[in-house]
């Protein structure tokens, strides 16, 4: 009878009079939504989300570019040119995906594999290169390690390192968002590693408990730097954890770029709509690299086989070769998309070599630029931290200067900008 229910507030359930465990190996696992097949078929015609030939172009053409850009500053850093870099190969078809299903005014917090969303909504190669270099270019003035980006223009908030600290900060900013019936959404990035960090956790309850207009956007590749999921968590991935915090969530093919945008531009809708927050979770895989082509210099003996954590990382030691070339060469987003296209009709091997060969001239052109600036003066060591400089701070950059004075032939100050 309704009087003999549980009346407890914190869960709806009924009673059970046998003690039983609930094992989560024996519960079904979350099904992976897709579009296309791996040969770029439409699998059901209802699901095809009808994207013009140009937005389509559009989104191979920047997936295909963002590759580009990643094998020359993958190799520039192995020739000593810049500090780090970590590619997004294998994953491009999450950033593009996502992107494409977003408004242009919505907000994005990066994890720091998303360049492939800033590539997307038009931040040019120039800035790209120029924040890897921290050239007098760079929006950061230097002051940033390579490929934290960051853009206002563009709604892009700038990079930060550890892990999963973006998180409770978008749901601050979703719920300011709500706050100004601004009809705008927070879309959070991260990878699967992060989403066990604490601040994950914290920002799932927040978000769900304070309705904040928020898509949480989790690219589950499979290893977080080199532990793989089988020791990251013993649930069914990080989807599973979403409606235990009160999270609409789905899992989708991270490597079908429509499927990723249908799920990412249905859970944007609702979000603004109905102020709640969306998890997805993109199953796709870190992929290897394509034999590089680097700029004149000498060649590096660490040329990139397969795809790597980031320059600090060698995967060769945690993962066959043989489970990359599976992923590279069976199912990859950019030769599933490919495929759409010469389905189509849209995309042929000579509009193919034609776009590669453009391409690389104009991330080369890029690289080059950026190689030819000068790094930022040293005294913006000192600025940006307080709206009024402390005196502490005066006093320092003073003693830099007398520094520089004294002993500037030790310093290579002709690469600085006077």
């Amino acid at each position: 009878s309704p009087e003999e229910r549980p009346q407890f507030p914190g869960a709806s359930a009924e009673f059970a009079e046998r003690l039983e465990f609930i094992q989560p190996n024996v519960l079904a696992g979350i099904p992976v939504y897709r579009v296309m097949d791996r040969q770029g078929h439409v699998l059901r015609p209802s699901e095809d989300p009808q994207l013009p030939k140009e937005q389509v172009l559009k989104l191979y053409k920047t997936m295909t570019l963002l590759n580009t850009m990643d094998r020359i500053l993958y190799e520039s850093q192995r020739q000593g040119r810049i500090s780090f870099y970590m590619t997004n190969y294998g994953e491009e078809g999450t950033h593009v995906g996502s992107a494409a299903a977003l408004d242009a005014s919505d907000l994005v917090f990066g994890q720091y594999r998303e360049a492939g969303v800033l590539l997307y909504r038009g931040y040019p190669l120039e800035l790209f290169m120029a924040q890897c270099y921290g050239n007098a270019s760079d929006p950061g003035k230097g002051r940033q390690m390579p490929v934290h980006y960051g853009c206002p223009e563009r709604h892009f908030v700038t990079i930060s390192s550890p892990l999963a600290t973006q998180i409770p900060q978008a749901v601050g900013a979703a719920y300011a968002i709500k706050r100004a019936d601004a009809s705008r959404a927070v879309v959070c990035y991260f990878g699967e590693g992060a989403a066990s960090e604490g601040d994950a956790h914290a920002g799932f309850n927040f978000a769900a408990t304070l309705e904040c207009p928020i898509v949480f956007f989790c690219r589950n590749n499979g290893y977080a730097i080199s532990t793989p999921t089988s020791e990251q968590y013993r649930g069914d991935g990080i989807a599973a954890r979403g409606p235990g915090y009160g999270l609409l969530s789905i899992r989708v093919d991270g490597n079908d770029v429509f499927a990723v945008y249908n799920a990412t531009r249905e859970a944007r809708r609702r979000a603004v709509a109905e102020n709640q927050p969306f998890l997805i979770e993109a199953m796709t895989y870190r992929c290897g690299l394509p034999e590089p082509s680097p700029p004149a210099r000498k060649r590096s003996r660490f040329s990139p086989r397969i795809g790597h954590h980031s320059t600090s990382d060698d995967s060769s030691a945690y993962r066959s070769v043989d489970e990359v070339n599976y992923w590279d060469k069976q199912d990859h987003p950019i030769s599933r998309l490919r495929h759409y296209m010469a389905n189509r009709g849209w995309w042929d091997e000579a509009e193919e070599k034609a776009w590669r060969k453009s391409s690389r001239k104009m991330v080369l052109e890029a690289f080059e630029q950026a190689e030819r600036e000068p790094k930022p003066p040293p005294r913006l060591l000192f600025s940006d931290v307080y709206l009024e400089m402390p005196p502490r701070l005066r006093r320092q950059r003073a003693e830099l200067e007398r520094h520089l004075e004294t002993y500037g032939e030790h310093y290579p100050l002709q690469q600085f900008q006077k």
